[in-house]
Formats: structure tokens, C-alpha cells, sequence
């Protein structure tokens, strides 16, 4: 394996951040592919999401409230 081949697949995992997120997101009760759809959207504020699920807000509430409105 050469440097080009290493480094696009290097670019290709995900963040060690975002794989964190997405587990504690699953932890929290999210299914998978709603933890990655959350995790990769830069419109939800996944701090306000981690605070509100840390108070006890359920999984699915906290995500409608982070969501970004529809159309906007």
C-alpha cells in the first residue's frame, strides 16, 4: 500500500469524534442510521443534543428539538 492509497482511506473513516458521538447518540437509544444522519448533519447543534439527553430529555424529543426546521 502506497501514501496516495493509505491517506484516501485514512480520509474515508470516519472522525474518532463522530464515531464517539454516534455511540453515546446509540447509547442514548437512537437507532444506527439515525445516530449517523444526526452525527453528519452540520445543522443540529449535537451539544445542545448531548445536554439534553444528559437531563434526561428522551432520545426521540431531543432530536425534534435540535432539528433544523423543514424548508429552512
Amino acid at each position: 500500500m502506497n501514501d496516495h492509497t493509505m491517506s484516501r482511506r485514512a480520509e474515508s473513516l470516519p472522525h474518532p469524534d463522530l464515531v464517539w458521538l454516534e455511540g453515546r447518540l446509540r447509547a442514548a437509544g437512537f437507532d444506527a442510521p439515525t445516530a449517523r444522519r444526526l452525527t453528519s448533519d452540520d445543522a443540529v447543534d449535537l451539544h445542545v443534543l448531548l445536554e439534553l439527553l444528559d437531563q434526561g430529555c428522551p432520545a426521540h424529543l431531543a432530536a425534534r428539538i435540535v432539528a433544523p426546521l423543514e424548508g429552512s
